[in-house]
C-alpha cells in the first residue's frame, strides 16, 4: 500500500502534522518558502526588515526542523534569527514585533500528542496571522517553486532576555519574589517538559518547584496539554502539601507543550481551568490594577464572564474559537483581556497573543495582592453576580470523516430540540453548534481544526447536570455515526 499523506490544511493556529508521515523535511521546506514569501507580501516596506524569526519549542527533533526552516527562507533572500535554544511559542511572536520582523516560523504542535509536529506563523504585529493569510500560504503551494535568491543571512540569538524583560515590565515581581523567599507563598509549576521550562525562575529571580522541567518528547506518555489527567505529580504535590500545613499560601500552575496555554491548581489541590482563572485575571486587570479595554471571549467560554463584564461596566466581544479571532479584535480595538476556554489567554497591553508565562505572574500577583487562594478568589467572584456554574469537556474521536460527514449532516438538517431530558431554547452557530437549555446551561458540539475528534463541551448549574449532558451527548454521537472510545478531560 502507497501512503498518501494528508493535504497541507492549516488549522486553528499553525499546519501540524505527525512527523514522517504529513510533516516531513520536503513538505516544510515548501511550507516555510511560501509562508516567508506571503509575510513579505503582507507586512515588507514601510521601513520593516526582510528578517524573520525562527523558532522551536522541545518536540522531537524541533531543532533540527528549525534550522531547515532558517535555511530554506535565508536561500530566498530573507535574513534569518534562529533561535538558539528552546522558547515559548510567545517569545517568538515577541520579537518579531520588537525586531521590526516581517514575522515568525514557529516549530511546535502546541498541546498535541507526541507524534506530532507543526508550524505556527506568526505576524510582524506579534501574533498569528488570520486565515487570509493562511489561505494565501495554501495557495501559493500549488505549483510553487521557491527561487533561491542571493543576500540572505542566519545569524542565532537568545529569544528570552528581551521576552522576560517585557513581562516584568507589566507586573510588580518583586513582591511576589518577596512572598517566596519569605516562605509567605508557595509556587509550584508543571511544565509538562514544554518550552516553559526555567521560565518563572528567570522571570522572579528565584527558585520555585517546577515539575516536570526535563525534556521528554514523549511527554511521559501524554500530550502537553493542561488538563487534570495529564499533570499527576502537580496534584500530588499540592495534595500533600495541602496535609503538612504550613502558613504559607500555595499555587500550582501548567503551562502546555509551547507555553501559550495555562490552567491552574489552588493550595488544596484542586484543578481551575481557563474558565475560572479568566474571571480571576477580570477581577485583577480591572480593579487591582486598574486596565480598561473590552473582554473578548469565544463561544465556549463561562457565563460567567459576560455576568463579570456586566457588573464591572466592561464592553464584551464574543468570536469564533481559535486565538486568532481574539488577537484580530485585539488589532482593531483596546482589549482588557481576551482568553478561550482551552486555556490561552491573552492581554491588550501585550502583543496580540495568548501567553501563558504572563497569565502566571498575574495569577501570582493577585494571590499575593489579595492573600487569598485562587479558589477562594472564584468563589467569591460568583458570590459577587449570583453565579454557579460547573464545565467539562469530551473529546470523542472520530473513525473516519464519513462519520463527521454524517454528524454534520445531522445537525443540519435536524437540529436538537431536546437534550438530555430538557428543553433547547437557543441555538448558536457561530463556531459549532452550542444549545442552550431550559434549565440553565449549554451544550457545544464542535469538531476540531487539528485533529479527527469531535469536542462536546457543556456548562451546567451542577457537576452531574455536567455530567448527564456530556454523557447524552456521547451516546447521541455515538448513534448517529460510532466512533472510538471518548477521553474526558476533567
Amino acid at each position: 500500500m502507497v501512503y498518501t499523506p494528508a493535504p497541507i490544511k492549516f488549522g486553528t493556529d499553525g499546519w501540524r502534522g505527525v512527523i514522517a508521515a504529513e510533516f516531513t523535511f520536503e513538505r516544510v521546506a515548501l511550507v516555510a518558502a511560501a509562508a516567508a514569501q506571503v509575510l513579505a507580501a503582507e507586512f515588507g516596506g514601510n521601513g520593516r526588515e526582510s528578517r524573520l524569526i525562527v523558532g522551536y519549542d522541545r518536540r522531537f527533533m524541533a531543532e533540527q526542523f528549525a534550522l531547515l526552516v532558517a535555511q530554506t527562507v535565508q536561500e530566498l533572500g530573507f535574513d534569518v534569527w534562529l533561535s538558539e535554544s528552546y522558547a515559548p511559542t510567545p517569545a517568538f511572536s515577541w520579537a518579531a514585533h520588537q525586531e521590526n520582523a516581517l514575522g515568525a516560523l514557529v516549530l511546535t504542535a502546541s498541546h498535541n500528542p507526541a507524534n506530532y509536529l507543526g508550524l505556527k506563523v506568526k505576524g510582524a504585529f506579534g501574533g498569528s496571522v488570520g486565515s487570509d493569510v493562511t489561505e494565501k500560504i495554501e495557495a501559493q503551494l500549488q505549483n510553487f517553486l521557491p527561487q533561491p535568491q542571493a543576500g540572505g543571512s542566519l545569524q542565532y540569538f537568545d529569544p528570552w532576555p528581551s521576552y522576560c524583560q517585557g513581562l516584568q515590565a507589566k507586573v510588580d515581581v518583586q513582591p511576589i519574589r518577596e512572598a517566596i523567599q519569605q516562605g509567605k507563598l508557595r509556587v509550584f509549576a508543571d511544565v509538562m517538559h514544554g518550552s516553559a521550562a526555567t521560565g518563572l525562575e528567570r522571570l522572579l529571580g528565584c527558585p520555585i518547584d517546577e515539575i516536570n522541567g526535563d525534556r521528554d518528547p514523549l511527554f511521559g506518555g501524554g500530550s502537553p496539554e493542561p488538563l487534570p489527567k495529564y499533570v499527576p505529580k502537580l496534584l500530588a504535590a499540592l495534595q500533600t502539601a495541602a496535609k503538612a500545613g504550613g502558613p504559607e499560601l500555595r499555587v500550582g500552575l501548567i503551562f502546555d507543550g509551547d507555553a501559550d496555554r495555562i490552567a491552574a491548581v489552588d493550595g488544596q489541590g484542586n484543578f481551575l481551568s481557563s474558565q475560572g482563572l479568566i474571571p480571576i485575571l477580570i477581577y485583577h486587570l480591572a480593579t487591582q490594577k486598574g486596565l480598561a479595554g473590552e473582554i473578548v471571549k469565544t463561544v465556549s467560554g463561562s457565563d460567567l464572564i459576560p455576568k463579570l463584564a456586566e457588573l464591572y461596566g466592561i464592553p464584551l466581544t464574543e468570536t469564533a474559537i481559535g486565538y486568532k479571532y481574539i488577537a484580530d479584535r485585539m488589532l482593531a480595538s483596546p482589549v482588557l483581556i481576551g482568553g478561550e476556554e482551552s486555556g490561552g489567554i491573552g492581554y491588550g497591553g501585550h502583543i496580540p497573543e495568548r501567553d501563558a508565562l504572563l497569565s502566571a505572574l498575574y495569577v501570582l500577583e493577585t494571590v499575593v495582592q489579595s492573600q487569598q487562594d485562587i479558589s477562594e478568589q472564584y468563589g467569591r467572584l460568583q458570590e459577587k453576580v449570583g453565579f454557579t456554574s460547573q464545565y467539562d469537556r469530551i473529546d470523542l474521536p472520530l473513525a473516519s470523516m464519513d462519520v463527521r460527514t454524517a454528524l454534520v449532516q445531522t445537525l443540519n438538517e435536524n437540529p436538537l430540540t431536546a437534550i438530555a431530558g430538557e428543553q433547547v431554547t437557543d441555538l448558536l452557530t457561530t463556531d459549532g453548534y452550542k444549545f442552550r437549555m431550559a434549565g440553565g446551561g449549554w451544550l457545544l458540539i464542535r469538531f476540531s481544526g487539528t485533529e479527527p475528534l469531535l469536542r462536546l463541551y457543556c456548562e451546567a448549574p451542577t457537576s452531574s447536570r455536567v455530567r448527564t449532558v456530556l454523557h447524552w451527548a456521547k451516546d447521541w454521537a455515538n448513534e448517529v455515526a460510532p466512533a472510538k472510545p471518548a477521553q474526558s478531560f476533567h
